[in-house]
């Protein structure tokens, strides 16, 4: 019986973690890794037994679907390899490992079932083979099965409570926080205790699963926007509003300093571990470090915290613009992309930008305003090659980065246009009337903007000014920067030229 789902929310709150209550939450974190790591291989050895049955062979040459998966349930069962009986499995392993003190009923049924997900998602090909845990990989979160038993958040007094101990959230002063007091009035589902290392130390996190949906922080409304999602910027169009915005303009890649960080790792590790690389410098196939000098440790975490900072700007930065775009509409339509073929053909940026985590955050606050994020289909519609005074679709190169009319009235910037039809596009196809009709509203926003402009007349100069070969060279060379009011209110971004489109940092 598949189990009913209420809309829910996280909301994190860091705890107060005394250096003893540290040790004993390490301690039972410790226990559930090697219960974790048990569990693990029992299920690869129940599945493994599985497919090496008759029964598993015969099931797979079924056609019918329904009696395929009947079969695949009836084998589970008949091995062992379902949820229940790994959760059965990692309470016996608990029992005898006297761990009665460290871990609950609720903790050791949620590890187990964490195990069993993973050796299922690599059975259907959803990921690789599972790995165990060594102590240098360990669990970064526990949880309960809900807010009941085991790890509980008492309202109350603040604090969390885990077999007799107990640890303070530290929370917002009273009216100072808005959001976080209304979450806290919420019904807590569950609770996961979560840490992580900041700045070279271990720090505590509660996460409570609240019912409900999250209250809203930003104002929203409603209407339908376009988007056309690029590797490090994408064009945006709503009712009132268009603009051409760069990813994640706050953040500045370090290559050269991580670059370095990484050969000093490289020379630290050659240098303490010589028995694993061969007399031409490179890795002996078969060995393994073995020595983990301070100096190696201290710049594991220098990068690390370099890589954690950049990702942490990264999602907010995502989360802010993401408010901005459902402030104009939380239907949002786009075209369907592949990012990792973003990730093959423009790695660098995209490493740096990360347009796929920007639509996977935007989808999960659409849907939690009560919108959506609408799929185009990128084959059939062709936005950046399709024209509607014609109807006529065009190849163009990506460094043509204007498109003019087939009626030849205007010129319009490629991507905005793209993003422009995409919000015209009625169940994943083009309507000429309706675009037309929807052309005739947003042009004179477009002209405004200056991502449009009016086509000279017929033989008189092109309306693109052209850069001749021999000018080139000189236009590469870059000019002197004027810092005067006048200079910069002229290099003001053209798709917002008063500020009033977007009130976000990006433009």
């Amino acid at each position: 019986m598949k189990r009913s789902t209420t809309p829910s929310f996280v909301l994190e709150l860091p705890l107060a973690v005394a250096p003893g209550q540290e040790r004993i939450l390490l301690g039972r974190f410790e226990a559930a890794r090697r219960l974790y790591n048990a569990v693990l291989g029992e299920a690869l050895r129940r599945q493994r037994l599985m497919r090496e049955a008759r029964a598993w062979h015969k099931a797979r040459a079924l056609k019918d679907k329904k009696e395929r998966a009947a079969a695949f349930r009836k084998l589970g069962a008949d091995y062992g390899f379902t949820s229940p009986a790994l959760s059965s499995f990692g309470t016996e392993c608990k029992n005898a490992a006297g761990w009665k003190g460290r871990l609950g009923a609720h903790e050791t049924q949620k590890v187990s079932e964490r195990a069993f997900a993973a050796v299922e998602a690599f059975g259907f090909g959803l990921r690789g083979k599972p790995r165990f845990k060594g102590k240098n990989r360990p669990l970064h979160s526990i949880e309960a099965k809900s807010n009941a038993a085991g790890i509980r958040w008492k309202a109350a007094t603040g604090c969390l409570e885990w077999n007799g101990l107990i640890l303070a959230a530290q929370l917002a002063a009273e009216g100072k926080d808005r959001w976080q007091q209304e979450a806290l009035a919420r019904k807590t589902k569950l609770c996961r205790l979560v840490w992580r290392n900041l700045r070279g130390r271990r720090r505590w996190y509660i996460q409570l699963l609240q019912a409900g949906t999250s209250p809203r922080k930003h104002e929203i409304a409603a209407g339908t926007v376009g988007l056309d999602v690029g590797p490090s910027c994408v064009a945006i169009v709503a009712e009132g509003a268009a603009a051409l915005v760069g990813f994640c303009p706050t953040i500045t890649q370090p290559w050269q300093e991580v670059r370095r960080l990484q050969r000093a790792l490289d020379r630290s590790r050659r240098a303490t571990n010589p028995h694993c690389f061969g007399p031409d410098g490179t890795w002996k196939k078969g060995t393994r470090q073995s020595v983990f000098s301070a100096r190696y440790r201290n710049l594991k975490t220098r990068i690390a915290e370099a890589e954690r900072r950049l990702a942490s700007e990264r999602k907010r930065s995502h989360g802010e613009l993401a408010n901005a775009i459902l402030s104009h509409g939380t239907v949002v339509q786009s075209e369907t992309l592949s990012y990792r073929a973003f990730q093959r053909r423009f790695g660098r940026s995209v490493k740096v930008k990360a347009p796929g985590l920007f639509m996977q955050i935007l989808r999960r606050k659409a849907e939690s305003a009560g919108g959506e994020v609408r799929d185009l289909n990128t084959r059939a519609l062709k936005m950046s090659q399709y024209d509607h005074p014609t109807g006529q679709y065009r190849k163009k190169p990506l460094s043509e980065r204007w498109h003019l009319l087939g009626d030849e009235s205007a010129i319009v910037q490629r991507d905005i246009y793209s993003a422009f039809l995409a919000r015209c596009v009625i169940d994943n196809r083009h309507h000429p009337s309706h675009i037309r009709e929807m052309w005739a509203a947003a042009e004179p926003l477009l002209r405004q903007a200056r991502w449009c402009r009016p086509q000279p007349a017929s033989g008189k100069a092109k309306a693109l000014p052209t850069v001749k070969p021999s000018e080139r060279v000189a236009c590469r060379r870059k000019p002197a920067i004027d810092h005067s009011p006048d200079a910069v209110a002229a290099t003001r971004e053209p798709g917002n030229p008063d500020g009033s489109a977007f009130r976000t940092p990006y433009l």
